[in-house]
């Protein structure tokens, strides 16, 4: 199988490895699975192609130390970091740091393996530089005030403070919410919330 399609998981937990192992491997992937960051870390200076599909939340070394380290040993490796459901703060540390993506736990197997093809269709480099172009024109698409509440929303305001912040209505706060999300071209928040952070490196560029 061509190295490109290898996925390396690294997660603590045995029975989500044994699951992954069997959904990557019945989609076409060649699967390594660790169960600590230490023993990834130990052989990632030797891998080819591939990316990593890495749990935050794990005992010993967190899943953004192990990140770190592994850019300083293979930085071209496309990394996706697994987040809890809702957990923005995270998933914006995470892409800040510079994953490809992030996915939320619980997540659909078709969202997995999306995002893995995603990772592996280009190199982190051009990858990266591409996604940066595409969400800052979409970005720019958003009227002033539907990217106030895209922006409080991604800072964790509920929709009562951002409706007293901006002087309102909690309704027409969901509105604008929905008109953003249309206009983004997404389904879910965190599509949104990618996008805002993507298009915030362009910014300082």
């Amino acid at each position: 199988m061509a190295t490109g399609r290898l996925v390396y998981v690294i997660d603590d937990d045995l029975a989500i490895r044994r699951s992954l192992e069997r959904l990557l491997d019945a989609a076409g992937f060649e699967v390594a699975t660790y169960a600590t960051p230490k023993l990834f870390l130990d052989v990632a200076g030797s891998l080819v192609g591939g990316c990593v599909l890495l749990d935050i939340r794990m005992p010993e070394m967190n899943g953004f130390e192990a990140h770190a380290r592994l850019r300083l040993i293979k930085p071209d490796l496309p990394v996706i970091v697994v987040t809890a459901q809702g957990d923005v703060r995270t998933a914006v540390r995470a892409m800040k740091a510079g994953a490809v993506d992030f996915i939320e736990k619980p997540y659909s197997d078709d969202a997995l393996i999306a995002a893995i093809e995603s990772a592996l269709k280009t190199s982190v480099a051009k990858g990266r530089t591409d996604d940066i172009a595409t969400a800052a024109v979409l970005i720019n698409t958003l009227s002033l005030r539907e990217r106030q509440v895209l922006e409080a929303l991604v800072a964790g305001q509920p929709n009562k403070v951002i409706a007293f912040n901006l002087g309102i209505s909690v309704r027409t706060v969901e509105v604008h919410r929905s008109r953003m999300m249309d206009r983004l071209g997404v389904h879910q928040f965190a599509e949104a919330v990618k996008l805002l952070v993507l298009a915030s490196f362009a910014e300082r560029a």
